[in-house]
């Protein structure tokens, strides 16, 4: 067993009083009347400095030892008047055995950012000087002070409360857009040079104007939470765009802060909450409780890893040095520990009730609801994350949607969380991609997925807007690129094109890329459309990608974590505006169409409570069983009823035009999507439908009747 040389001390420092032991309620900094109180959960170090920094954040001018610890937490009060308080920058020491083997890494040469940092200062440079140990000799720990240049929390105040009151979201009508904060803005010309690409740019009028304009109810935002690049990224000039290594979970980053005089990255993120609330939207995170950006054991030494490496991560039991990783990522965090788990709560308390957010997207959540090495690692849904969540009377009521995969054993868990939760449903998204464009999947599949994935959802137990549907998320092409590009092309990211998925069921229509072929053009918008009608009227929670209603092209880059640059930020010079009010109609005719809302399960038959949906050939007659398996057939129709009014929606995801014979009746067509028509019920130019209508190849139709008309059922899919 190494124990690290002991980094020398400040020589000359303010003059600050000792720290006085005290009890302390909350991890962190936090600030009180009497002084600031500091606690940091640690049970296995030896002894804890607690380091203050000069007004620059690189002269370390104080180390002050804490008090002993109290079940494993060591909780101080420095005292101080309020105006020194907020002006303190600080970082911790921590010692203990340097023992690889039993998975301690302490190293008190390694200055440590607080794992429940409120704001950050400074920036992570990849540089091997942030290695616990030596670069030429593993086994020991690194002698070199790093504290001039490691990442430093600020003491902060709270902000005040907040003034806005939270909107109120039917789930029925709610409808999910992805947005990373910079890249919305980046290249909008009607938001001021000064605040694109901010927190300040989503909350400027013309950000807002356009999301009210679509009728999205939801915005959900890509990590916000301060991060770390891995140095592999920065030695390329690259950065982890998307967000996806947080190193401090309750700071907002401060690459997304505008720098306004007299604003905070803190008090700049919540007010863009509160502007977004004022229009009535609610706002998500992506959250990264599943690993930090520590990554593997040859990552760098930031926080966690040398504050408790065998507290913080996951370890195999067989091998305690080794982590386990079951997010891709060099790390798992192991929320089975109550003290994490409290770090983590902690956190997600602290977005709601300060920042005022309304809901999480937990990436790759199976790892969060991981098991104990006794309990074989296994997915618990009723486990320590899952049951904590439940109970909390903060965290209980939010939206709380769940990526429900990891790269583990047994980590696919589509349908496995608790009611209340939603999901995003991959299987929605790969039905209809090969459904669409690669004439694959038998209509049972396709109508299965329509409907809300009843045979992955219990619809005894979870509520029919429990799937998140999606075509497309920031992982992967955007709707564009997925009917322009046959394969990835991410040489970009410096990996080879090795990385992001190489089954994405998408097709180039006969070029790869740009064309100026006019047939082929209409091809890609006539796909285009009809994947987002499906995505935007089919039962469950619709998710938007930022951008597909613009036409929005990544250059067929479908792994564009590390691209922060144009080929990633919204390009709103170029946008497609009539593929925007497509978008936007046919969001307001879900709008109008309650059967189209996701309340109830669909039924057989219409009850007071379910819509009836029942299911056609394209030739009017119903559905046997053997049309349901025939993966040679794209067209069909499902007519849903209800007490005032009844829908048809006719389907052609064939390759040639096909003739559909109706069911009787005085239809209304208020969708085409093979043209772009749209006629919501407020509209004036909804066109009569005859009964025998031609369907265009690759085409989704929507049809209105009035209440008093005939309706006929059929049978439903098994």
């Amino acid at each position: 067993m190494n124990t690290p040389r002991r980094a020398a001390k400040p020589r000359s420092g303010p003059a600050l009083a000792r720290l006085q032991a005290a009890r302390v309620s909350t991890l962190g900094a936090q600030l009180q009347a009497d002084g600031v109180h500091f606690a940091l959960a640690a049970p296995h170090a030896q002894a804890v400095e607690l380091c203050l920094f000069a007004p620059d954040g690189q002269t370390e001018i104080a180390r002050l030892p804490m008090p002993a610890p109290r079940d494993g937490i060591w909780q101080a009060r420095l005292p101080a008047d309020a105006k020194t308080a907020q002006q303190l920058i600080y970082g911790w020491r921590v010692h203990g055995p340097w023992s690889p083997k039993d998975g301690h890494l302490f190293n008190p040469a390694k200055l440590l950012l607080d794992p429940c940092a409120r704001e950050v200062v400074g920036r992570y440079d990849g540089s091997d000087l942030h290695l616990g140990y030596d670069p030429g000799h593993p086994d020991r720990p690194d002698p070199r002070d790093n504290a001039a240049t490691a990442l430093k929390a600020r003491v902060v105040a709270d902000l005040p409360p907040l003034k806005t009151p939270r909107p109120v979201v039917d789930p029925a009508q709610r409808v999910i857009y992805e947005l990373h904060v910079k890249g919305f803005t980046a290249q909008l010309a009607e938001v001021p040079p000064a605040l694109r690409g901010s927190y300040a740019g989503l909350a400027h009028p013309a950000s807002v104007a356009h999301l009210k304009s679509l009728g999205v109810t939801t915005v959900s935002l890509l990590p916000v939470a301060f991060r770390a690049d891995e140095a592999r990224l920065l030695q390329m000039g690259l950065s982890n765009y998307w967000g996806y290594t947080p190193i401090a979970w309750s700071a907002p980053e401060t690459r997304l802060w505008s720098g306004t005089p007299g604003s905070t990255p803190r008090s700049e993120f919540r007010d863009m909450v509160e502007a977004l609330h004022a229009a009535g939207l609610e706002v998500i995170l992506d959250v990264v409780y599943n690993h930090t950006a520590e990554l593997d054991p040859r990552g760098p030494t930031l926080s966690m890893r040398g504050i408790g490496n065998a507290l913080y991560y996951h370890r195999d039991p067989q091998a305690p040095q080794q982590v386990l990783d079951w997010t891709g990522c060099g790390n798992s965090v192991n929320l089975n520990e109550p003290l994490v788990l409290r770090v983590v709560m902690d956190s997600l308390r602290r977005w709601v009730g300060e920042f005022g957010v309304d809901g999480f997207r937990f990436d790759l959540a199976s790892t969060l609801a991981r098991g104990t090495a006794r309990l074989a690692h296994e997915f618990q849904p009723d486990g320590a994350f899952l049951s904590a969540i439940s109970q909390d009377p903060v965290l209980s009521p939010c939206l709380l949607v769940a990526e429900p995969w990891d790269l583990g054993p047994g980590g696919y868990r589509l349908g496995g969380f608790p009611p209340g939760w939603l999901e995003w449903n991959d299987r929605f998204r790969d039905t209809q991609r090969g459904f669409w464009l690669q004439h694959q999947n038998a209509p049972s599949e396709f109508a299965t997925r329509l409907a809300g994935s009843s045979d992955v959802f219990n619809p005894a137990l979870r509520g029919a807007h429990s799937s998140v549907n999606f075509i497309t998320a920031h992982d992967g092409f955007t709707l564009r690129d997925l009917v322009s590009y046959a394969h990835r092309h991410n040489h970009a990211n410096g990996e080879d094109n090795r990385d992001g998925h190489g089954h994405n069921l998408s097709t180039n229509n006969g070029v790869e890329g740009p064309t100026q072929s006019p047939d082929i053009l209409a091809a890609r918008a006539r796909q285009s459309r009809a994947l987002l009608a499906v995505l935007l009227l089919a039962l469950g929670t619709p998710m938007l990608l930022a951008g597909d209603e613009l036409g929005h092209t990544q250059r067929g880059n479908n792994n564009a974590y590390c691209q922060d640059n144009p080929s990633s930020w919204i390009d709103w010079a170029q946008a497609d505006l009539a593929l925007r009010d497509y978008v936007s109609g046919v969001i307001a005719l879900r709008r109008d169409l309650p059967v189209l809302q996701s309340l109830h399960w669909w039924a057989p038959t219409a009850t007071a409570t379910q819509t009836g949906a029942t299911w056609y050939r394209s030739d009017g007659q119903p559905m046997e069983r053997a049309d349901w398996e025939r993966d040679d057939h794209g067209a069909l129709m499902v007519q849903l009823g209800a007490a005032r009014r009844q829908v048809l929606i006719l389907i052609n995801a064939e390759g040639q035009e096909v003739p559909f014979t109706l069911r009787p009746g005085n239809w209304i067509l208020r969708l085409s999507s093979d043209n772009g028509f749209v006629a919501p019920l407020g509209e004036t130019h909804a066109k009569p439908l005859g009964p025998q209508p031609m369907l265009p190849p690759t085409s989704l139709w929507v049809a209105t009747q009035e209440p008093s008309a005939s309706t006929q059922s059929g049978e439903s899919p098994a």
